[in-house]
């Protein structure tokens, strides 16, 4: 059977927890993977369009909607025109599209830059601010730019406040707590990735959609995000949109008990998935990011520059070299994944919640999710107390 059989074969001789679930299984398999090995011979990898084996679901070609989103309209996102993406699906999974890098060449530069450079300042929320103060987070960028210059001379170096970050929260704010959002912690959410998950989720079918809430992950090379299931949104008939930058990264998705083994594919840079229907309420998660093969380098859809010239009415503004220079160190270890999701239906309002609930501080608690092996004691630390 292949590069399949051989997977489960390896699979099979790992040492089995008890009481541990087939995702589980799967997810320590592929923590502990080798790339460039057979380990990784079960994982789809769409960027080709293909399965692995017999055994995996079939790859199959999802439809568009391409008048949905003008080609000017696709430019100022960054976006190549719809009718040139690619968009696959899998048997067994309704609702899942996976749309292989869509993004002009250069036009990634403005998202990662976003991420690293605006979106991480407040007032959005991070994990920063439950063990430091204000005036010690007060500007991210500005505060790991001479950390990050020196990152090849010194690996010794303490981590910059870039590297320390693991997430942070646009427009409704998570509470990590209560798993819920709640009307009264809302700050604007960017009119920029608005406008880019609008135009993705019109060209699947997604007309009307509004981009609520956002949740963006900093991941390291040892970073993981364990298995989850998004449900917290108050209206499950819009989709989940998820946005991969940097490394490339093994992500599993699996069925709606833990019990089911999931499929593994490869998230590369500038590739996005849209969780709809059926599959929005799957369990998922991200065991490996994979480091690059050539060495600490960026995948080559990075080394293309922006445009120098832009749309005049593009939402994507400018990158200085200076700036990109910077993106570029701080992802030659790291992935930054940005999910975007509709909290509320049209003219839905937030249930009332308890007093006591509402002051409670959505800060507080670790990521639920997302680890990294540096930070085990910290962790157990932060769960204890929450």
């Amino acid at each position: 059977m292949g590069k399949m059989a051989a997977v489960v074969g390896s699979v099979a001789t790992l040492a089995t927890d008890p009481g541990e679930d087939a995702f589980r299984k799967l997810f320590r398999f592929y923590r502990q993977s080798r790339p460039g090995t057979a380990d990784l011979g079960g994982v789809i990898d769409f960027s080709a369009a293909r399965s692995t084996g017999p055994d995996a679901p079939k790859v199959v070609k999802s439809q568009l909607s391409v008048s949905s989103v003008s080609e000017h309209n696709a430019h100022r996102a960054g976006l190549q025109p719809v009718s040139k993406w690619r968009a696959y699906g899998l048997e067994g999974y309704p609702g899942f599209i996976f749309i292989p890098n869509p993004f002009l060449p250069g036009y990634q530069w403005h998202w990662v830059k976003q991420c690293l450079k605006l979106y991480s300042q407040k007032p959005n929320v991070r994990n920063l601010d439950k063990h430091m103060t204000e005036e010690e987070t007060q500007d991210v960028w500005e505060q790991s730019k001479e950390f990050l210059r020196c990152k090849e001379i010194n690996k010794r170096r303490p981590r910059s406040l870039l590297e320390k970050l693991r997430w942070v929260t646009l427009g409704y704010h998570y509470n990590w707590d209560s798993k819920k959002y709640s009307a009264d912690h809302y700050t604007p959410f960017p009119s920029d990735l608005a406008f880019l998950s609008e135009q993705i989720a019109a060209a699947c079918g997604f007309q009307g959609f509004r981009a609520e809430a956002g949740i963006l992950n900093y991941y390291r090379l040892d970073s993981t995000l364990g298995i989850h299931v998004d449900k917290s949104e108050l209206d499950h008939s819009k989709p989940l949109l998820s946005f991969s930058f940097g490394q490339s990264a093994i992500f599993l998705l699996g069925g709606l008990r833990r019990d089911e083994a999931p499929t593994a594919m490869f998230m590369h840079s500038g590739d996005i998935m849209v969780m709809s229907g059926f599959s929005r309420l799957l369990n998922h998660a991200v065991p490996r990011v994979l480091p690059n093969p050539r060495g600490e380098g960026l995948p080559h859809c990075l080394e293309t520059p922006l445009p120098a010239v832009l749309p005049r009415d593009s939402v994507v503004e400018p990158c200085s070299i200076e700036d990109w220079q910077m993106c570029a160190s701080y992802l030659k270890t790291a992935r930054v994944n940005m999910t975007v999701r509709q909290v509320l239906a049209t003219d839905q309002e937030f249930p009332l919640e308890p007093v006591e609930e509402k002051k409670r501080d959505i800060t507080t608690g670790s990521f639920c999710h997302l680890n990294d092996q540096n930070s085990q004691v910290k962790r157990a630390r932060l769960n204890t107390d929450s």
